[in-house]
């Protein structure tokens, strides 16, 4: 991760990509051209480093130059008409092959066009290391493409953020969520986690997604996800990882402006945490911490047994299946704990003791990250 004035941006293109992309460039555009000595022609500022690495690659002959497009004085910048700026060579019946950096909307390319109309070319042609398909808004062929990459802000390689970054020799892609903090929040039955993460949600102002609370509201409102997990229950099936992942996506998409989010229920495997970490990433965010609550097991009993009596819950009076259950929290917790220790992520938090006294030690290891 770097930080270029005030926005923080993560690796998206490596320098051995963009050095693979350039060779395959330079060989597709070598055997078009045959033995003709082509015109490459570089738009500056972006496309400095391009053409530099570009013409070392190319095997043949060929001739290089740099043009600049500056704004007529007096036009307002929305309806810019470009002049062109650096071009002296006579280029009749020359093969003129621009060479860009990135193309997005297409209006510098629409005014490239407009100026080499009247240059009487033999043949202009377009190529760009990169492309943004989603943005692309014009009908002018692109002749050669590096590499396709979505409609996202990116520095590095000759590309700037308010003049930083052209001199970065890789990619790099804007990282939208520029601070959050997600936790993983574990602990066993009767650990009061639920408690925990209400006190915890106000004082961060995150967002407590219960994948229990998830899966009951899309079931009750039928919603495509709910309909599609009972029917993998009613056959007698687990609902399928993705399944989950799609609903926790949905109440993300919901919250988008979070500060962060408490994940509570979810993950209890490792491909289910390794799914959450991909969805974290499409978010530009990830998972901080899995931070759990540490209570002895009699502890637990006597907390759950005493919650019985008023809760309704028969799980919580049957002392057997009491220890069952924290037994497979238990079974479940030791691969996770593993998962996220690998990644210094994992805080283990003593879960005895008073709420308030609970909380600052939760707050204590939150405070830190």
């Amino acid at each position: 991760m770097i930080k270029l004035h005030d926005k923080y941006f993560k690796p998206f293109v490596s320098a051995k990509e963009i050095d693979a992309a350039l060779e395959r460039m330079a060989i597709e555009i070598a055997e078009d051209v045959g033995d003709e000595i082509p015109m490459f022609i570089g738009v500056l500022n972006g496309s400095f480093m391009v053409v530099s690495d570009f013409v070392k690659k190319y095997p043949k002959p060929c001739e290089v130059t740099f043009i600049k497009l500056a704004s007529y004085e007096g036009v307002k910048s929305s309806e810019d008409i470009q002049r062109l700026i650096g071009l002296t060579q006579d280029l009749t019946g020359r093969t003129v092959i621009i060479l860009e950096d990135i193309i997005d909307t297409g209006k510098t390319l629409a005014e490239i066009h407009r100026i080499f109309k009247n240059e009487n070319v033999k043949a202009l042609k377009i190529a760009t290391l990169f492309y943004k398909p989603e943005a692309y808004k014009k009908d002018f062929k692109l002749h050669y493409i590096g590499i396709e990459i979505p409609n996202k802000f990116i520095v590095g390689y000759g590309l700037d953020y308010d003049g930083l970054g052209r001199d970065l020799p890789e990619v790099y892609q804007i990282k939208q969520t520029q601070h959050m903090t997600n936790l993983v929040l574990f602990g066993p039955p009767g650990a009061g986690k639920g408690t925990q993460a209400e006190f915890l949600k106000e004082k961060y102002n995150l967002v407590h997604i219960s994948t229990g609370d998830v899966f009951r509201y899309n079931m009750k409102n039928d919603t495509a996800l709910g309909m599609l997990a009972k029917s993998f229950i009613e056959k007698g099936q687990l609902v399928p990882d993705q399944v989950t992942i799609d609903m926790l996506n949905a109440e993300v998409e919901k919250n988008a402006d979070a500060k962060g989010f408490i994940f509570d229920g979810f993950p209890r495997t490792n491909a289910q945490a390794e799914a959450l970490d991909k969805l974290m990433d499409s978010k530009d965010s990830q998972i901080n911490a899995m931070i759990a609550l540490e209570v002895d097991d009699e502890v637990l009993v006597k907390r759950l047994l005493e919650r019985g009596k008023t809760s309704g819950r028969k799980d919580d009076a049957d002392e057997t299946v009491i220890r069952n259950r924290i037994k497979v929290y238990y079974d479940e917790t030791a691969i996770l704990k593993d998962y996220y220790a690998a990644q210094n992520k994992y805080f283990g938090v003593d879960g005895i003791g008073g709420i308030e006294e609970i909380t600052e030690r939760l707050s204590t290891v939150i405070n830190k990250l």
